[in-house]
């Protein structure tokens, strides 16, 4: 190989080593969303009547890298007026792109679509929920969605894991649940509690493997405060509201308010078993006043011996329940269908009978 040849190659060799070090290219991601009247099924004896995105509660994922530019056409098939307000985003350079109506935006009207453009320039576990009547669309119609934006920089720990588990908690009120336009105020009473909308038994298990490294990310979505307790297990809590902890800690148990994001990381390291996971409010755990209820479910080992007394042995199992499967799929907006809610039937015209 003559001199020259080297240079060519060691050059070669320089660049590709630059590439591998520099960050992920900034992309542009466009997606389309709507805003839908569906009710929801949140218990055996609750369907809800909710706002929500493209169809289910909560809504799709949106799942991004830091820098990316994302633009979001938003359309109202409701009847009542919305906006979405982008939580943890900066809204560096884009202002009007922050959703609060009478400050950054006229609200969403029925039959309307608006466009936002922004840069995802905060990472880590965000999240999106609408600004008009927060009380009522925030805190018991559904209205709010899942935000991940991975870091440019990750933590060594981040880098471990191998699966994602996302947990949306709200509460419901059985009293307004077929009134939109009424509920969560203070002369309102909560009777129902959830985490991605649904009240067990209608949540779904969560099913590991030996080694599995799973990162919790917690949502405060609804006006509750909640303390998810894990059993069998300690985590690492690694980050508050998507930022990286200064100093980290262990702990089992959980507590957030309205707003906050926490994410915990903990190793599978069970051979077999099955071990619960529960909000530790005690009455959270009840449905309309009833035990058992609310925001529990089940780590499953794989390879478990399925006992016959088991309350989910013949359990219908939905893998991405909480967007495990979504989360695996690369960037973008990521619906599920088993989160929707059912449409109500519009009726043919002519079609009654006097």
């Amino acid at each position: 190989m003559t001199r020259f040849s080297k240079l060519i190659s060691l050059s070669m060799l320089a660049f590709a080593c630059l590439l591998a070090a520099t960050p992920a290219q900034a992309e542009t991601r466009e997606m389309k969303m709507t805003i839908d009247e569906v009710t929801l099924p949140v218990a055996p004896d609750l369907n809800y009547k909710v706002f929500a995105f493209n169809g289910q509660v909560p809504g799709p994922l949106i799942h991004a890298k830091e820098g990316d530019d994302l633009i979001i056409h938003v359309t109202n098939n409701t009847s009542l007026s919305h906006t979405i307000h982008w939580h943890g985003f900066h809204q560096t350079g884009s202002w009007r792109m922050d959703g609060v109506p009478g400050i950054t935006q006229e609200p969403i009207k029925p039959g309307e679509t608006f466009t936002y453009k922004m840069i995802a320039d905060r990472p880590g576990t965000l999240w999106y929920h609408c600004h008009v009547n927060v009380n009522e669309h925030v805190g018991v119609r559904g209205m709010w969605g899942p935000v991940i934006i991975d870091p440019a920089n990750p933590t060594a720990l981040e880098k471990t894991v191998t699966k994602d588990v996302l947990m949306m908690m709200s509460t419901w009120e059985s009293a307004n649940a077929d009134k939109y336009g009424t509920g969560s105020t203070p002369y309102d009473t909560e009777d129902y509690f959830s985490v991605n909308g649904r009240s067990f038994p209608y949540t779904q298990p969560i099913r590991l493997k030996t080694g599995d490294v799973v990162r919790v990310r917690f949502f405060g979505a609804g006006g509750a405060i909640h303390s998810m307790h894990i059993h069998g297990h300690d985590w690492t809590v690694t980050h508050k509201d998507g930022l990286p902890l200064a100093a980290p800690y262990k702990s089992e148990t959980i507590m957030f308010g309205p707003g906050e994001r926490y994410d915990a990381i903990y190793t599978a390291n069970h051979k077999e078993g099955r071990f619960i996971f529960h909000d530790h409010v005690d009455k959270h755990v009840t449905a309309r006043g009833k035990f058992p209820g609310g925001p529990i479910t089940v780590q499953e080992y794989e390879g478990t011996p399925m006992d016959s007394w088991y309350v989910w042995k013949d359990k219908d199992y939905d893998p991405d329940f909480f967007f495990q499967e979504s989360m695996k799929k690369g960037y973008g907006l990521f619906e599920q269908p088993r989160l929707r809610g059912v449409k109500p039937v519009k009726e043919k015209r002519g079609s009654r009978h006097n």
